[in-house]
């Protein structure tokens, strides 16, 4: 069997494992309503729908989210169209949520936007609007690593095979000059996939020397006497890329484009509100943690990792060019074809009526 061929049934693989935990309550787990969302009196359905599921993780990089469901921007700009939220924990459950119209929308990362959009041929998913920039750093054992040359011969974590972690730390070690098998993780450092929700345990164990991680993992183990060794945005011109986007199904784009339209209304002003209340919008991405996982973070987690993360509404497109060629020359992904990835019309609407620049697909635009 050839190596590529290998590769992507290792990696079809891999994807299923997640929706194996997640079978028993469809994909993602819905959110409790604490009340936080109420519909307007005299509101109405927006196309007569009654609502809108929106899948996101747990993650303060999907802050966006977070915050926009915790303080009820996405209800207040649907009307009487509920904003439904559902939870996961991988890209390529919500890819598969999106797929199967468990989800209509979500928040997700470049890594699986790109997958998903390759793996249907260009027919399920656009991206519809950016959300956040930032937030991932490369966390080290200050025992055992001193210096970025120390990282060669050590064991260092990243979330899954493929994700968007795991393709910038391959990238990052191969441009140190390092040969990594990409999936095996064996080489001239060990790459070990690892859950986000275990990495912290893998490290205080000492089975890990470090990890390649988002927000807030990487605050954790920092809280654990681990040291940042580098964040990613220092990689980066302007020290700006994509961390997470907003997909929608492309039959439900076309099928209820104003819906579409109000909750990328909702999240511009979420938006809005993060950077020009970035305290009060920390707790409030804390409680709505607390809400969907039963556990806050605590104030030497969450402060610090949430100044690493930028809120923003640009999609960043060129940076996902960036991020899907790192994916081919790392062997995780044949050169996709992106173009039609973007659908940028809605969201630049939603910003000419708010007063705000229009945003750019970078030539990728639907075609």
């Amino acid at each position: 069997m050839p190596a590529s061929s290998a590769l992507r049934r290792s990696l079809a693989v891999i994807a299923a494992l997640p929706l194996l935990s997640l079978a028993a309550c469809g994909y993602g787990s819905q959110a409790k309503d604490d009340g936080t969302a109420k519909v307007a009196a005299g509101a109405k359905k927006i196309d007569g729908l009654d609502s809108v599921k929106i899948g996101y993780f747990g993650n303060l990089t999907h802050g966006t989210a977070l915050v926009g469901m915790q303080k009820g921007f996405f209800q207040k700009a649907l009307g009487a169209t509920r904003a439904v939220p559902a939870i996961f924990n991988a890209g390529p459950s919500e890819i598969e949520a999106l797929n199967s119209g468990s989800i209509d929308i979500g928040w997700i990362g470049p890594s699986p936007a790109i997958n998903g959009y390759t793996k249907s041929a260009g027919k399920n998913l656009r991206i519809i609007g950016g959300s956040a920039s930032g937030g991932v750093k490369l966390v080290v054992n200050p025992d055992k690593i001193k210096s970025l040359k120390d990282v060669k011969g050590k064991r260092i974590a990243t979330p899954q095979l493929g994700n968007t972690q795991d393709v910038a730390f391959l990238n990052w070690a191969a441009e140190q000059g390092w040969k990594v098998d990409p999936q095996s993780g064996k080489g001239d450092v060990t790459v070990v996939r690892s859950d986000n929700k275990v990495t912290p345990d893998a490290y205080k164990a000492g089975s890990v020397d470090g990890a390649w991680v988002p927000e807030p993992t990487a605050s954790k183990l920092v809280a654990e006497g681990g040291k940042v060794l580098l964040d990613e945005s220092s990689l980066w011109p302007d020290k700006k890329f994509v961390i997470t986007n907003i997909i929608v199904r492309q039959d439900f784009l076309k099928e209820h484009p104003k819906v579409v339209e109000a909750v990328l209304k909702g999240s511009v002003e979420t938006n809005k509100w993060i950077n020009a209340n970035p305290d009060a919008a920390k707790e409030a991405a804390n409680k709505r943690l607390e809400q969907d996982s039963g556990k806050a973070l605590p104030a030497d987690v969450l402060d610090p990792a949430w100044k690493s993360i930028r809120f923003t509404d640009d999609p960043l497109a060129a940076t996902l060019s960036t991020e899907a060629e790192h994916a081919v020359k790392a062997g995780l992904l044949e050169k996709p074809d992106l173009k039609g990835i973007y659908d940028l019309a809605p969201l630049n609407k939603v910003l000419k009526a708010e007063g705000e620049p229009a945003v750019d697909d970078a030539g990728l635009g639907a075609k």
